[in-house]
């Protein structure tokens, strides 16, 4: 089950602008069952729904850290946020912030730019060099993957999956393992398997 969000619209029934709604549009149920469902209740949002700036993210963001902030002692749950945009981000300072108050939370944000837009400031957020800041505030850790879709379209006009599936996750492993560190959580031990045959040399 995957919850779905969506931010920027008119949604119904009065129209109100939302940046931070459930596309399945049930003010009670954000979760989708499986990847079909996320796309068919994404169709779905689509047609009922009036896109709309600006571009905010912080809201999304916040949502989905007050899920994580109830795991932060749970090493078996790992929260990851894809988001998907074609535009530019607006609220791009609070957006700052938002990251960097999640930044000590079992979350990883991936932001995948779709479009022809400049997202040349999206490279701040992906702070691989130096933690992410703002003003005073400096983030706990990178927690943030920004991937260009663009730069994987092929010369014949086709894009490549497996390099963008790549490098969409290429960087949760080592964010994941950074967390379980920054709680001192240890790998447990692996289940016994019964039907593993241990070797025992012949007595000659």
């Amino acid at each position: 089950m995957f919850p779905a969000l969506g931010f920027g619209a008119r949604i119904p029934p009065h129209g109100k602008v939302s940046h931070e709604f459930f596309l399945t549009l049930d003010p009670k149920n954000p979760y989708c069952n499986g990847l079909d469902a996320v796309m068919a209740a994404y169709f779905n949002s689509l047609y009922n729904v009036q896109l709309y700036g600006p571009t905010n993210f912080s809201p999304v963001i916040r949502h989905v850290a007050q899920f994580a902030d109830a795991y932060q002692m749970d090493p078996t749950n790992y929260f990851v946020l894809l988001i998907i945009t074609d535009g530019i981000i607006t609220d791009f300072e609070e957006t700052k912030r938002s990251i960097i108050e999640a930044s000590h939370l079992p979350l990883s944000i991936i932001i995948v730019g779709v479009g022809n837009e400049d997202f040349e400031a999206m490279d701040e957020l992906d702070s691989d060099d130096s933690l992410l800041r703002s003003g005073s505030l400096v983030a706990k850790r990178d927690i943030v993957q920004f991937v260009e879709m663009r730069k994987f379209v092929q010369s014949n006009g086709q894009w490549s999956k497996q390099l963008l599936a790549k490098e969409v996750l290429a960087e949760i492993p080592a964010q994941l393992l950074s967390y379980m560190k920054s709680k001192g959580f240890k790998p447990p031990n692996p289940a016994p398997d019964d039907n593993l045959q241990t070797f025992r040399p012949s007595g000659h």
